[in-house]
């Protein structure tokens, strides 16, 4: 039998050798240098959204981190140092998605990939949808779900600067009960017992066992289908499907094993619960109610809304037919509920970080999110922050991302226009640079 296999470490190692490494790699913007430091020149420099921007500073930069910050343009000398002008632009952190599916994009073919393409096709179209993640900006991403071997194998070749992307944080495949929104369905029996999920459980002590499954393979965080989903082929609704037990038992396990859990939660039962046992983020909150209002306010959870995800689905349903009716009848009328219900969440000052679900919506068009996050009526430096702060703040790597500082990565980006006056700057990154590599440069 064809087995599947992993874009591995020492696949791509063997793909790329005899002197390919580095042309491959120089041709998408990683580059060996023998500069001492990298010098960026900020014309507008925003630190921290939520502080005064400065003027006319120089970012150094040396071994992928920030080393220090200075005012005035700082006269290095370009034989010795490569310098980087960006004195017309506004220099800012790189943006962090804490909701994406990086190995697919919906679409009319995407049920049919799933069986036709192998773990190493998978990969590689990630690594294109993480190219045009990047190049929009996003620096750092949260990968909440997908499958493990070939989001791991994406992950890691970033990280040694063989592919172009951002950070990835995943999760692999998502823990689930048994017929919920992360098993398989759609599918005849036969490939419905083929592509099963290994995190797939019943009762609180098989979840223990995925939970230890999931992070035996490799993974940084745990995803939880807490209740039903809108893309799943049946008409299981949206409301809690697995158990407290199980619930609790997932997130003392996870935190045990030093992982943070998500929880995809739609209807207010499985975010009340999930809230209840100790949830690290809450992603989506379609419906939450009061209740879960006033326990995101308790605990020291995180609401990840992912506006343009239910957006995007009524999108294309009133424009493409490829949906089954499972799927329409909980979509649709979904998104006016989604926005009145997190509006109130921010309203009333539940901690926000910004997530799109992108492989619903567009690789690349992460940043259209903001766009939704103003018509809650945040101002732009609310929004910005939950794209940098917040977000590492959720990540628990506020000492390495988030803010423009001395001693944290050069996540680095940089747009026309000021995006605390216009957050549709945002919509045009120019420059984007990570962990000291330039990525791109238009300016």
């Amino acid at each position: 039998m064809f087995m599947r296999r992993s874009i591995s470490a020492l696949s791509l190692a063997a793909m790329l050798a005899g002197g390919a490494i580095t042309g491959f790699a120089a041709s998408l913007g990683f580059h060996a240098t023998a500069m001492a430091h990298t010098v960026i020149h900020a014309g507008r420099l925003i630190i921290d959204p939520q502080k005064p921007p400065l003027r006319e500073q120089s970012i150094i930069i040396a071994d992928g981190k920030i080393e220090k910050i200075e005012a005035g343009y700082n006269d290095a000398d370009p034989q010795k140092h490569e310098v980087i002008d960006l004195k017309n632009a506004t220099v800012m952190p790189g943006l962090i998605d804490m909701h994406t599916h990086l190995l697919f994009e919906l679409g009319p073919q995407a049920a049919l990939d799933r069986v036709k393409m192998s773990t190493t096709d998978m990969a590689m179209q990630g690594a294109l949808y993480a190219k045009r993640t990047l190049d929009a900006g996003f620096t750092t991403v949260r990968d909440l779900g997908g499958d493990p071997e070939a989001i791991y194998g994406l992950r890691d070749a970033i990280e040694k600067g063989w592919v172009s992307g951002p950070r990835i944080i995943a999760a692999g495949n998502s823990i689930s009960g048994t017929g919920g929104h992360a098993d398989v369905d759609g599918y005849n029996a036969e490939i419905l017992h083929m592509m099963t999920p290994d995190t797939i459980c019943d009762g609180p002590y098989d979840c223990r066992r995925a939970v230890r499954t999931a992070v035996k393979y490799g993974a940084d965080v745990i995803k939880i289908t807490a209740t039903g989903g809108v893309l799943s082929d049946s008409a299981t609704g949206l409301m809690q499907q697995m158990k407290d037990d199980e619930i609790a038992e997932i997130i003392s396990t996870a935190h045990s094993m030093g992982r943070k859990v998500a929880a995809h939660a739609h209807g207010a039962d499985g975010i009340n619960a999930a809230l209840e046992a100790g949830i690290d983020s809450i992603e989506h909150g379609s419906l939450l109610d009061e209740s879960s209002i006033k326990l995101l306010k308790k605990s020291d959870a995180w609401l990840v809304p992912t506006l343009i995800a239910g957006k995007t689905v009524v999108d294309k349903i009133r424009e493409q037919d490829f949906l089954p009716p499972s799927i329409r009848e909980k979509a649709l009328g979904l998104p006016a509920l989604v926005m009145a219900n997190v509006g109130k969440a921010y309203k009333a000052g539940v901690k926000i970080a910004f997530g799109t679900d992108s492989g619903v919506s567009a690789h690349g068009d992460n940043a259209q999110e903001f766009l939704l996050l103003r018509d809650l009526g945040m101002k732009n430096d609310e929004m910005i922050a939950t794209a940098t702060v917040n977000a590492a703040q959720l990540l628990g790597m506020s000492d390495k991302l988030g803010t423009i500082e001395a001693g944290k990565y050069a996540d680095i980006i940089a747009v026309s226009g000021d995006p605390l006056d216009n957050i549709e700057a945002l919509l045009d990154v120019g420059f984007v640079m990570r962990a000291g590599h330039v990525a791109k440069n238009d300016f």
